[in-house]
């Protein structure tokens, strides 16, 4: 079978600078559909506004994630219209996302008489543009910082960069799950940090919780999630994958700093879970509209002593659960007169983003507990990964080899 070929919008942006991409999608839809603007938004660090894309400090204002039409089509990564009679004219908010991570809106001003809707085959040329940029996107942040300039709000600290480069995303999906995750302080975040990757039949999920802060915090970070990755590229299983990161940080540490870490490996096929919880962030599951939490078996902290045996436990998901992985920074975050954030808090918390899809709940969840730790510093940052578990259809195991 012959391979599709790329559209001329993808040979154009595959033969651009990579801080050039944008710039040369903005010429074709403006030839193509005389746009009167078109813009890029890009999400800012704490998700909570989209930041235009141009030549520092030459930009346009931000716009809030909430409240916004940009921040609608983000939301609901669906096609958003806004019509302005007065100018005779329609904008079209377009998600622009990759596998299901989302990174931005693409706006695009057409002219529009008489309130009409942009015929389907502008809108299906207009989602492809955004499809295509999406992916040019992720490629040029490895050659150009422009994209990831736009992204900041405010200056990132040493130790936040540390981090944010060393996440595979915020958001993913396949058929069989969706999955999102958040972190905060987004700015000024420690030793807080997740990683996820899939194949075929597995999907392999890893939430840490570091000690310390600042650099510290986020060299420790960084070497246990790189160890873990490469066990797990080794074609390691799960127990010796947190041995051998257990030893990269004992060796390097001696034990006087350790990482609290969640081990998962999903069965695509099957729904059947291994886990191991190396004195882990907490796990919940909403199972049919009841919360609750799954009580795990702890185990020693990454690092914390040396030649530490791992043993996996096992359960089963099924189609319709949401599991949240929750660090220690959201249960001991304090308001401002000293009370803790409480279990009946973060239960309700969960039982209120119930209907959002898994890629918004973190954030939500953070800004309900913001709203409990009040503005000031966090004493510890906090992390929120949510899951949402479809299983695989009859069909998809029928096919399996």
């Amino acid at each position: 079978m012959d391979r599709p070929r790329p559209s001329a919008v993808e040979r154009s942006l595959r033969s651009a600078a990579p801080h050039e991409i944008f710039d040369v999608l903005r010429s074709l839809i403006e030839d193509r559909h005389h746009a009167r603007e078109v813009d890029l938004l890009l999400v800012d660090y704490a998700m909570t506004r989209l930041q235009p894309v141009g030549v520092l400090p030459h930009t346009r204002p931000p716009v809030p994630v909430h409240d916004s039409a940009p921040g609608r089509a983000f939301g609901a990564q669906e096609p958003h219209c806004v019509h302005d009679r007065s100018a005779s004219t329609v904008t079209v908010h377009l998600p622009v996302s990759v596998r299901g991570d989302r990174l931005g809106v693409l706006s695009v001003t057409l002219p529009g008489e008489g309130g009409d809707e942009p015929a389907a085959d502008v809108l299906e040329d207009l989602r492809e543009c955004a499809d295509a940029l999406a992916h040019e996107v992720v490629v040029a942040e490895r050659d150009t910082d422009l994209f990831l300039q736009a992204r900041r709000a405010e200056r990132l600290t040493l130790a936040a960069e540390m981090q944010w480069q060393l996440l595979p995303g915020r958001s993913c999906a396949r058929p069989e799950y969706s999955l999102g995750a958040q972190l905060e302080p987004a700015y000024a975040i420690f030793g807080d940090s997740f990683d996820w990757s899939a194949s075929a039949d597995d999907l392999y999920v890893t939430v840490s919780n570091g000690m310390g802060e600042g650099i510290d915090a986020a060299l420790l970070t960084n070497l246990a999630v790189n160890a873990l990755r490469n066990a797990r590229r080794a074609g390691l299983d799960l127990c010796d994958q947190a041995y051998l990161a257990d030893q990269a940080v004992y060796g390097q540490h001696r034990g006087s700093q350790y990482l609290s870490t969640l081990l998962f490996r999903f069965h695509l096929p099957t729904g059947n879970v291994e886990i191991i919880d190396a004195g882990s962030p907490r796990v919940w599951r909403v199972r049919q509209g009841v919360v609750e939490p799954i009580e795990l078996e702890a185990q020693m902290p990454l690092g914390m002593f040396e030649d530490t045996a791992y043993v996996p436990q096992h359960f089963r998901v099924e189609p319709g659960d949401r599991l949240l992985f929750i660090s220690d920074g959201v249960y001991d975050a304090l308001s401002p007169g000293g009370e803790k954030y409480s279990l009946r808090a973060l239960a309700a918390s969960i039982n209120s983003t119930r209907l959002l899809p898994a890629p918004q709940v973190p954030r939500v969840m953070l800004q309900e507990l913001l709203g409990h730790r009040g503005s000031g510093p966090a004493a510890d940052d906090s992390l929120v990964m949510c899951l949402d578990w479809y299983g695989r259809t009859g069909r998809d195991r029928q096919s399996l080899p």
